[in-house]
């Protein structure tokens, strides 16, 4: 079992690399990004201990069929795939501001809404719903960093007026997150999946915006099967989905949320194995297409190299 869990790579070109929780972001001439999904995993803002075999491969080939499925609804940051988990795309100033949309009252939204919140970012929520409903359109309730680096809630009026992004580019980011989320909720209906919820970052170059980032992936967003949503809705049974969800779940079971005091529990091959297993399911069932782990075999980071090299030298 081999995964990717640090890179230390020196690209023509490079002008800084960023290590984030789960990917790795090298910047290319202030042009270009060479973002790398690592296989390390996360969960409640700290990264596990062990990497998780071909993770890093689902979100990036992932995240790359839906950035051109979903490129003629806006302009994306992608220019290529050259590697299984390496995109390459162009550099943007991405907006403070995560645009995160829901179409079920569910997460987060579900535990505010119990303790009596009525209005989540500005948006009215309607009295009388139950965990796991549909809300009569989806909403979006998005967030901004914090000072200290947390999630924050904010209003469509709040990140205006504090001059967190224009009113122009608001209407269009706000636009393109209800285009780009019905796309997702068509695609995943074909799939049996209902698109729960998602995030969607933008950012600018030249004066035009662009959609950055991952999409769509199970680390970004939340899927439901349709199959048995309504009656479990009924009845009021957790429903099936299709997230990242089961590892936040395994270490709560296990007494830890990354409070104080609170000890990780040892990940041993075996449950790696078992996510990794888990993950392959995921890329599979939302794609449709077989995953191919012909890419695991040899020396990860040299074929990586190699591939970003040849690719990066191709455009000069």
């Amino acid at each position: 079992m081999k995964a990717l869990t640090s890179t230390d790579f020196h690209f023509d070109g490079q002008k800084s690399v960023y290590h984030g929780k789960v990917r790795d972001v090298y910047d290319i001439n202030d042009d270009l990004i060479v973002m790398v999904a690592t296989d390390r995993i996360s969960a409640f803002d700290v990264v596990l201990p062990k990497g998780i075999p071909f993770k890093g491969q689902v979100l990036n080939q992932i995240a790359a069929k839906f950035l051109d499925s979903t490129s003629d609804i806006c302009p994306n940051w992608k220019q290529a795939t050259p590697d299984p988990m390496v995109t390459v795309g162009l550099k943007c100033e991405g907006f403070r501001v995560e645009m995160i949309i829901r179409s079920i009252l569910t997460g987060s939204a579900w535990r505010a809404y119990k303790d009596g919140c009525r209005e989540l970012c500005g948006v009215k929520l309607p009295d009388g719903m139950r965990e796991n409903e549909r809300f009569p359109e989806p909403i979006i309730t998005p967030t901004t960093k914090a000072d200290e680096g947390h999630d924050m809630n904010i209003s469509r009026e709040e990140i205006i007026e504090q001059g967190i992004v224009s009113a122009e580019d608001y209407a269009v980011i706000e636009d393109w997150t209800r285009k780009l989320f019905a796309r997702g909720q068509e695609i995943a209906a074909k799939r049996g999946l209902i698109l729960v919820d998602t995030k969607y970052e933008f950012g600018k170059r030249n004066g035009q915006i662009y959609l950055i980032d991952e999409i769509h992936t199970p680390d970004s967003s939340r899927y439901f099967y349709a199959d048995g949503y309504e009656e479990k809705l009924e009845k009021g049974l957790p429903q099936r989905q299709l997230s990242k969800e089961f590892v936040r779940q395994w270490l709560i079971e296990r007494g830890f949320m990354n409070q104080p005091g609170e000890k990780m529990p040892e990940i041993t091959d075996v449950y790696a194995q078992q996510v990794s297993d888990r993950y392959v399911e995921l890329y599979e069932h939302i794609t449709g297409e077989k995953f191919d782990q012909a890419a695991e075999e040899g020396d990860i980071a040299a074929r990586i190299e190699k591939n970003v090299s040849e690719y990066l030298a191709s455009r000069q």
